[in-house]
């Protein structure tokens, strides 16, 4: 990583001709305090002009401009939209998941301990990103985004999709009416539950969840990059270990995908 390069990780299930995508970092960018160094988050308290010096460094990592890199307003929905040209910055949509067939165009998703998922079918050229926290996931963001890209021509047995840097289950601590809900849902899903250290207390494994959605929604590949937001504070930036330190605010991670 060279100055002033956002570092990032890539998932070589998405490495095809005319499509490149990151799952970038805390690492390469310009902002300081709780938010160093690339924080991607326009809804934090970071200064203005480091969140977009730091969103311009991860468009130029995808090959777009920086008004072509679009993050919706994430609002923890079951909502994917279909895009074909950049918004104003100040009429983001309200959804967790964008698709698109319109080369040139970036779209990304933040997160600090939420799933961050990137999706394409190479051969239909049509992309996705969705963000999916539990409430996300389990309201079927997952299958929104692939709706919309088949919507787009993609094929469900073509399309590829990665899981970037998620909170893991034992880092995951969830009280009983978190339970409840996932248990009124389905009792299958116990199964991503496991007792905690402290009583009356169970481990989330969001990242499985997220796994068996996919799964469900019956696409062609799938890889998680098995990486901890929680564990890892050198890389990665996380909402629930900012909570438990009694940080201020916390910095926001970006995945991203494009079609050249």
């Amino acid at each position: 990583m060279s100055e002033g390069e956002a570092e990032a990780l890539t998932s070589g299930l998405l490495d095809a001709p005319g499509i490149t995508h990151a799952f970038f970092t805390r690492r390469g960018g310009v902002s300081a305090g709780f938010y160093a160094t690339l924080n991607g988050g326009v809804g934090s308290r970071d200064e203005p002009g480091a969140v977009a010096e730091n969103r311009a460094r991860m468009a130029a990592a995808i090959g777009v401009a920086p008004e072509c890199l679009l993050v919706s307003y994430q609002v923890h929905s079951p909502d994917a939209l279909i895009v074909d040209e950049p918004w104003p910055p100040a009429e983001r949509p309200r959804c967790d998941a964008l698709a698109t067939a319109t080369r040139g165009l970036g779209l990304g998703v933040t997160g600090a301990d939420c799933g961050v998922l990137l999706f394409a079918d190479a051969e239909a050229g049509v992309i996705g990103a969705a963000h999916a926290g539990w409430k996300g996931a389990l309201t079927g963001i997952i299958e929104a985004t692939v709706a919309a890209m088949a919507r787009l021509g993609a094929k469900r047995g073509r399309i590829a999709a990665a899981l970037g840097p998620t909170i893991r289950q034992d880092s995951y601590e969830v009280g009983p009416e978190f339970l409840a809900r996932f248990l009124d849902a389905d009792a299958a899903y116990a199964r991503f539950f496991k007792e905690s250290a402290r009583s009356g207390r169970a481990m989330f494994d969001l990242p499985g969840f997220i796994a068996a959605r996919v799964a469900q929604a019956e696409i062609g590949r799938f890889e998680d990059l098995k990486l901890d937001t929680y564990a890892d504070d050198e890389r990665f930036f996380s909402y629930r270990r900012a909570t438990h330190r009694g940080e201020a605010d916390y910095g926001r991670l970006v995945a991203a995908i494009a079609l050249r």
